[in-house]
């Protein structure tokens, strides 16, 4: 806007120009912008981190077997200089432990085929190949390592042979680990079409995306939960298409998601992310000296308090209170207003407004927040600061299956590493 334009202006639309001015830049607390985009000054003004008042703290737990215990006893009394000999009994006042890496070295194999000739006719004999022999000269362990540092904590190709060689003092090119980590991929198939086939089965289904580049290009992660299977796929767009594709034509009874229109309409109900919608208010709370976002927010204060109990009241407790809730929201939703931010607010809840209480039709099954799709994507957000993005679409398919497996494993309490070591290993 220039000069010849703001003159034009009234002076009722230059007051409202420079209010939208001095608006506050969107945070973490405020919109769903990560936290490492807040500016400096306001980290520093943040709370100290550690433990908050109240907290119980915990000490490291004693090992139940440990590999070596040694007693230490007095020999001599200090109060008298009397000796104290090694048959007598003793009671343990104090338990400490020292705790150590052994030094990891690769086991070295090799297979060396042999040939005889034959006493009897001259013929040499030669051993057949043997099956480690036949295939990758790295073993399943190695496999299982390198995939756990690339995928899970993030290295880049380069990091990774500085690992390998640093800690395990092997040699391997990074040509080398791409085909190892490709290798490793194919193992991940058949465990992902499983994934697949439960999420399709799945009465409750949530879903979210963010952003990664793929082949030099904007693409996207997407992740699907249920109760049952976790599912990753990499995909060039984040249309409603790539729902359709992954379930298949199955229909849940209720889906989880944010607003976004592409995950909208896929499943018979549909519960709106109440997190989102409080980050939303949360801004116009701060933005605003309006007190309709400052009521909206106590009355998401009550939709989260009733939903952390959630399983406790009987079915006709949480019929009132859902009726209570929702004309309180009606009552706020018809205020009047003058500001544009207020407004845009009360028009955006009212039109998910009969997709905010499905998890009370639905209790301990149906979340109130989406909170688990996002924990789901936080490895792979960090992967895409880290490395960039991924050279090829086989790269980002592959890891996509990786965190199938990993994520649907967690689910019953399994370990990144040993799921990773199982599947390589099987």
């Amino acid at each position: 806007m220039g000069r010849s334009d703001l003159e034009r202006l009234s002076r009722e639309e230059l007051i409202e120009l420079v209010l939208r001015l001095q608006r506050p830049a969107k945070t973490s607390r405020t919109s769903s912008k990560p936290p490492a985009t807040d500016r400096k000054e306001q980290r520093e003004q943040s709370k100290p981190g550690g433990a908050k008042p109240g907290h119980e703290g915990h000490s490291r737990v004693m090992s139940d077997d440990p590999n070596t215990v040694v007693e230490h006893r007095p020999d001599r009394c200090m109060c008298c200089g009397g000796t104290l000999h090694g048959d007598l009994a003793a009671e343990i006042v104090s338990v400490s432990e020292q705790i150590d890496v052994p030094v990891v070295a690769p086991v070295v194999i090799q297979h060396r085929r042999l040939a005889v000739h034959c006493p009897s006719c001259g013929t040499k004999a030669v051993a057949p190949v043997p099956e480690a022999a036949r295939g990758t000269p790295f073993g399943p362990r190695l496999h299982a390592v390198a995939t756990y540092l690339k995928t899970f904590q993030a290295l880049s190709y380069e990091r990774l042979q500085a690992a390998l060689a640093d800690l395990f003092g092997l040699t391997l090119s990074q040509g080398g680990l791409m085909n190892l980590l490709r290798r490793v991929q194919g193992y991940f198939r058949s465990g992902r079409k499983e994934a697949v086939s439960a999420l399709r089965q799945a009465a409750v289904v949530a879903s979210d995306k963010t952003g990664v580049r793929i082949e030099g290009s904007n693409a996207y992660h997407w992740v699907f939960r249920s109760a049952q299977a976790v599912v990753h796929t990499a995909s060039p767009t984040r249309g409603a298409i790539v729902v359709r594709e992954m379930m298949d034509g199955h229909r849940p009874a209720v889906w989880i998601s944010d607003r976004y229109t592409a995950q909208q309409g896929h499943a018979a109900k549909h519960q709106t992310c109440l997190a989102h919608l409080a980050r939303d208010v949360a801004y116009v709370v701060e933005a605003s000296d309006d007190p309709v976002p400052w009521r909206l927010q106590l009355w998401l204060q009550s939709a989260f308090a009733l939903a952390e109990h959630v399983t406790d009241p009987a079915t006709s407790t949480l019929v009132a209170k859902h009726q209570t809730l929702d004309r309180q929201l009606g009552a706020i939703l018809t205020t009047p207003s003058r500001c544009d931010l207020t407004r845009d607010l009360q028009a955006k809840i009212g039109r998910a407004r009969d997709q905010l209480f499905v998890f009370l039709t639905y209790p301990g099954i149906v979340e109130p927040t989406n909170n688990g799709c996002e924990r789901a994507l936080r490895p792979a957000v960090v992967q895409r600061k880290v490395t960039n993005g991924y050279r090829a679409m086989w790269a980002a398919e592959g890891e996509a299956a990786i965190r199938t497996i990993v994520d649907t494993a967690r689910l019953t309490g399994s370990s990144p590493f040993a799921t990773i070591l199982k599947t390589v290993g099987a």
